[in-house]
């Protein structure tokens, strides 16, 4: 078999789970990284079909692991090759599975990483507000911070999803379920300050349309990888130390409410988890605060 059948095969399994199986942009194209690295693997190892023995996954699975890849990282490559070879086994393409005999690495329980509030603080000032791309990347951190929301939702969050009056946003997320969460009256001025000095004349100028909010200089909506790279650029400038990324404030978000007083049930809410477990790692985060606090003041100790 060629190697183009291959990816034709990858390909024709992308479509199916999109069309057949309801699955998500993001979801499809993390299928098709895995799927093509492993593709890379066999063409490298000179075979000309999937491998059919468990010994030719771990010995791909192990190089993975020398590229130091994380273990979540390693664990999708298992879920998306096992998936794969169902679908080749319901296509009568390849019976034999060696996905059976692959178990999962065991989850690594890491805390996710937090700002300070001092570190948010500072990391909010660094964009020049009087050039035009300060000012998008100052409105786009003050919103990140204030709702929670995810990557994926901030770049496709559009101006008809503000209502300003309610103090909300409605933000589409996984498995598209919608939700309504609140935004604060500083990310808002942040947001409206930003269309109407830099959006506004930026389509103007350029003589396009858009639904969303922020976009790039060529008037277009940002990709996911834009705003990993100004989160980058702004906290290299702040000299914050910590690997922080855009899930990080997300994180950062839901660490200082619940630091503050609020309900876990409420974060979970504003967070769109399904699961109220997957919102209590961030307790860990806050009873570490306050075990500081009160070795802090309490008197005995």
């Amino acid at each position: 078999m060629k190697i183009s059948d291959l990816k034709g095969q990858i390909e024709d399994y992308l479509r199916h789970s999109q069309i057949e199986r309801g699955l998500s942009e993001n979801t499809i194209t993390a299928y098709r990284q895995d799927l093509y690295e492993f593709l890379d693997f066999i063409k490298k190892e000179g075979m000309t079909s999937w491998p059919t023995k468990a010994v030719d996954i771990d010995a791909f699975l192990a190089r993975q692991r020398d590229l130091d890849k994380a273990t979540s990282s390693i664990s999708r490559m298992i879920s998306s090759l096992r998936k794969f070879y169902q679908w080749l086994a319901r296509q009568d393409i390849q019976k034999i599975n060696p996905m059976l005999e692959i178990d999962p690495p065991k989850k690594e329980h890491r805390l996710p990483v937090a700002l300070t509030e001092e570190e948010v603080t500072t990391l909010l000032k660094q964009p020049d507000v009087d050039k035009k791309l300060g000012l998008r990347d100052r409105a786009l951190l003050e919103t990140m911070y204030a709702t929670g929301i995810r990557v994926s939702e901030l770049i496709n969050l559009k101006l008809k999803n503000l209502h300003e009056d309610l103090k909300l946003v409605k933000v589409l997320g996984k498995g598209s379920k919608e939700r309504l969460i609140p935004i604060s009256e500083v990310a808002l001025s942040w947001i409206k300050r930003y269309e109407k000095k830099v959006r506004d004349p930026l389509l103007l100028q350029k003589n396009k349309s858009s639904e969303f909010i922020f976009l790039n200089n060529r008037g277009e909506a940002l990709t996911r990888q834009a705003v990993w790279q100004i989160i980058k650029r702004y906290c290299k400038m702040a000299e914050i130390e910590k690997d922080v990324t855009p899930h990080t404030l997300r994180h950062t978000f839901a660490t200082h409410l619940l630091e503050n007083g609020a309900d876990l049930r409420v974060v979970q809410e504003i967070l769109g988890h399904s699961d109220i477990s997957t919102t209590q790692i961030y307790t860990n985060l806050t009873q570490k605060h306050i075990l500081q606090v009160y070795k802090k003041t309490h008197p005995r100790t």
